[in-house]
């Protein structure tokens, strides 16, 4: 197992290989584990250091970089999100680990889903943040497809109309220390071949639609009811059809609602997973 200094944490990052790639990986804390799996073109630096410290005072906290991100390298198989879960289920199998709460976050819950269904028994609890289960079924606006895909302007205005749609407008004008503190610092290595193939993932995927009844561990489904991305709709869709679900909409909340509300979102967690 080869490591080396993570950038500006106090943790290590370990490699463990994985199928045809090497996963880079940090733990905190100890207990059951906790698993994280970041979203579109995020390595898991965007996990911010309050909630990780917040998390691992009740769990082992495992967070990692999705295959040709950050420091885990692209291998040969071709990106999916099904090869997405694949591989969050051969790091817990490499680190021993038979079973975990997963906390998946945009399309890092689509991840979760494809692992829950696929490997039902590794999932203990399973938090879907800004999730969906359809990519075409409650789909975000024009206006916002648009900001995502305008490539117009210097990488500093791209980043900022991406950014843009992760939070409701007045939250955005009135809190541009908060954006600061959120995005400007180190992420790591996001290539654009890998952004590329992570947009054909998402569209290649054909959803759980079909299969969200078969989910059989309990589940808590957090959106905001602001989220431009991912409309909320999606999420009770969801609560409606998954057996065993419970939705918490948090008012005000764009797509980036933990970095909104991180005490609230960290809250909201462990009082789910603490539930008997």
């Amino acid at each position: 197992m080869a490591t080396q200094e993570s950038n500006g944490s106090n943790a290590t990052i370990h490699h463990e290989t994985v199928g045809d790639i090497s996963i880079a990986y940090r733990t905190f804390g100890s207990g059951f584990p906790l698993i994280l799996i970041v979203g579109y073109g995020s390595t898991m630096h965007i996990w911010e250091s309050a909630m990780i410290q917040n998390l691992a005072s009740h769990y082992k906290v495992i967070l990692f970089d999705n295959r040709g991100i950050g420091d885990s390298s692209a291998g040969s198989e071709p990106f999916s999100i099904e090869q997405f879960a694949e591989d969050t289920a051969g790091l817990l199998s490499a680190l021993g680990i038979q079973q975990a709460h997963v906390l998946g976050w945009s399309m890092g819950a689509m991840i979760a889903q494809e692992l829950v269904l696929r490997h039902p028994e590794m999932v203990n609890k399973l938090i879907l943040c800004s999730p969906l289960c359809d990519t075409k079924m409650f789909p975000p606006s024009f206006e916002v497809i648009q900001k995502l895909t305008e490539t117009s302007g210097t990488p500093e205005e791209r980043g900022m109309r991406s950014i843009s749609t992760l939070f409701p407008d007045e939250w955005m004008q009135n809190n541009s220390q908060r954006i600061s503190e959120v995005f400007f610092r180190p992420m790591g290595i996001v290539p654009e071949e890998t952004f590329g193939k992570q947009t054909m993932a998402i569209a290649f995927w054909t959803g759980t639609t079909d299969r969200l009844g078969e989910i059989g561990s309990p589940v808590l489904l957090v959106a905001g009811t602001d989220d431009c991305l991912v409309i909320p709709e999606n999420s009770r869709f969801m609560s409606k059809k998954i057996p065993n679900a419970q939705l918490e909409m948090i008012e005000n909340a764009g797509h980036g609602l933990m970095f909104q509300y991180p005490e609230l979102f960290c809250e909201k967690v462990i009082e789910f997973l603490k539930k008997e």
